[in-house]
């Protein structure tokens, strides 16, 4: 059985979103604060949806720490901060999606489903057992990437976006199958959640904005991971 955790300080959300997913399948853990999810986020957990407001440790820095202590699993962030700068803020952070309260249920219940999906749509479609273009080695098996031998820190939807444009090196993969391949056919949001990730993963590359080495965007259609 799938683990999620939930960390929410408000019973009035927490309780029947914890029902929600249990009638999903998932084995749900709760957590009405940062510390707590911190904790128990090392216990088997497969995916985190995380309310930004918790108490104590707030949800941007229990990302950011998660990250730094290379946990790699999906983290969905609810946010009752509706504005831009929190948003891109949490995705820098280490998210890989977000919800906004108040939420459709159905909405994030196909978040959760499409975050999930990932893990095993990876095993299926992971092609080579090494990818490899510029310098940057990338590893299936133990979601591992490296860029001229240093090992690089990705958040899980910087990770599938990074095998989906190396397995295709020298090929501009479209806008749709970016989405696709990487959210999932559910996915609600506009194409703008995919510009914010390749400005992520670029930063980490060390890539240009202009005359990159690396991701080469391709006006109207998507992005190209360069060849040697």
């Amino acid at each position: 059985m799938r683990r999620v955790l939930l960390a929410e300080d408000d019973p009035a959300i927490a309780e029947p979103l914890a029902r929600a997913l249990s009638r999903e399948g998932y084995d749900v853990v709760l957590s009405g604060d940062g510390a707590g999810a911190l904790a128990r986020a090392g216990d088997g957990v497969d995916l985190v949806v995380l309310d930004l407001g918790l108490p104590d440790v707030d949800g941007l820095e229990v990302c950011r720490r998660l990250r730094a202590a290379g946990r790699t699993m999906p983290v969905l962030v609810l946010t009752a901060r509706a504005d831009e700068v929190d948003t891109v803020v949490g995705l820098d952070a280490g998210a890989d999606d977000y919800v906004t309260k108040p939420f459709r249920l159905a909405e994030l219940l196909a978040r959760v489903r499409a975050l999930m999906r990932r893990g095993g749509e990876n095993g299926a479609a992971a092609g080579p057992a090494v990818l490899e273009s510029r310098g940057v080695r990338l590893d299936p098996p133990s979601r591992r990437a490296w860029v001229d031998g240093q090992e690089l820190s990705l958040a899980a939807k910087e990770y599938d976006l990074l095998r989906v444009l190396l397995r295709e090196a020298g090929a501009v993969v479209p806008r749709d199958t970016l989405m696709r391949e990487v959210w999932g056919a559910e996915w609600f949001g506009s194409t703008k959640t995919l510009d914010m990730h390749v400005s992520w993963l670029r930063r980490k590359l060390g890539d240009a904005i202009t005359n990159p080495r690396y991701i080469t965007t391709v006006r109207g259609v998507g992005f190209r991971f360069e060849r040697d």
